[in-house]
Order: C-alpha cells, then sequence, then structure tokens
C-alpha cells in the first residue's frame, strides 16, 4: 500500500506476534512522527538485547550471562523446581513473591497442531536436572489451556517414577470475578480445587 522504507517497517511490524496490519501501521507512523532521539534508543535497545541476552545454561529463563539472576542465588530452595512454558512465565511467579524455589523452562507446550512435540521442548534437559538428589518437588506450571494441559499430563507421566513429588499449579475462579460469568471448565475446576475453611 505503501512505497519502499514506509511499507516494509509496516511489514516488519506486522511480523510480531499480536501485532496485525492495523497496529503495524500505527506503530510504523507513530515512528515517523516521533522524535530521532527517541526512535534511536528504541532501536539500540532492540540491539542490544539481541546482542547480550541469551538462554540460562541452567534453567533456560534469559540472561545476560551464562546463568540468569535465579539460579545463581544461593538463597533459592533447591529442593523445589518450579516448571513453567516461558521465560515470561518466571516473571509472573516472582511478581507473586511466594515462590522461592528454582525454574525450569521448556521453552513452549506440547502442540501437535502446530508440529511442537515432547522432543522440540527442554524435557531432556528436566530429566537431566532430577539426577540431582536436591529436587523433591517439580511444581508443573503450564498454561491451563489444552496445549498446557497436554504438556502437563506429559510430564507427570515422565515424572512418575523419577521419585519426586510431583503438583500441579490450582486452577478456578478469578478473585473478583462473578459465577455466572465463569465457563464450565473454570467452575469445574474450582469445585475439584476446593479447599476446607475449618
Amino acid at each position: 500500500m505503501y512505497d519502499g522504507a514506509v511499507q516494509d517497517l509496516i511489514d516488519e511490524l506486522g511480523a510480531l506476534p499480536g501485532i496485525g496490519p492495523k497496529s503495524a501501521q500505527r506503530i510504523a507512523f507513530y515512528l515517523l512522527g516521533a522524535d530521532a532521539v527517541d526512535v534511536k534508543r528504541l532501536a539500540d535497545a532492540i540491539t542490544t538485547v539481541k546482542e547480550r541476552v541469551r538462554f540460562c545454561a541452567t534453567c533456560g529463563n534469559v540472561a545476560e550471562s551464562e546463568t540468569c539472576r535465579i539460579c545463581a542465588d544461593e538463597r533459592r530452595d533447591r529442593s523445589l523446581l518450579c516448571v513453567v512454558e516461558e521465560p515470561k512465565d518466571v516473571a509472573a511467579i516472582e511478581r507473586t513473591r511466594e515462590y522461592r524455589g528454582r525454574y525450569h523452562v521448556l521453552g513452549g507446550a506440547i502442540d501437535p497442531m502446530n508440529a511442537v512435540g515432547p522432543d522440540d521442548l527442554r524435557i531432556r534437559e528436566l530429566m537431566s536436572r532430577l539426577a540431582d538428589d536436591e529436587i523433591t518437588e517439580v511444581i508443573i506450571a503450564t498454561d491451563p489451556n489444552i496445549e498446557g494441559e497436554a504438556t502437563a499430563t506429559y510430564l507427570s507421566r515422565m515424572l512418575s517414577g523419577v521419585g519426586v513429588a510431583v503438583s500441579r499449579l490450582a486452577s478456578g475462579l478469578p478473585v473478583g470475578g462473578d459465577l455466572e460469568y465463569a465457563d464450565e471448565v473454570t467452575l469445574g475446576r474450582a469445585l475439584e480445587g476446593r479447599r476446607t475453611l475449618s
């Protein structure tokens, strides 16, 4: 629709996840009108991330050195290992300030529709880490969707003979939600995971 560099920018922005054609166009025109210093700072930040950031050799989280800050923290509980799909899930759990163990990032979830199988995930690395006698519990914290459930089921089967306790994050109703708006699966899980109050 546009000529040369403008269309190239729109195409590149549109290739990013979660950005459709209209959003890509809006961002492109925002950048065209923005101060050159601000655009350079954005470009430098993108370049720096690609040059400096890698994945932790131990857990698969994002890191600027061989190991991430969580794996390097000696105060973390080495007996707990929380398995998540992506590095963004580590950040979400860390925001709760409730978990003091370590993590293992799978790099995705089992998704046959998109040709992602167990061999495409960091499951071999997980099994290697479990050979260490320090880990006594694995918490499976995959997303509560079809792919996350398939991954959790696969992992629980794989871990059944390893000699560690395996648990799954509870799921159910969000705080502040109304029962009438909850879908059947969420409401069913909330009933399954109910706890005694007294």
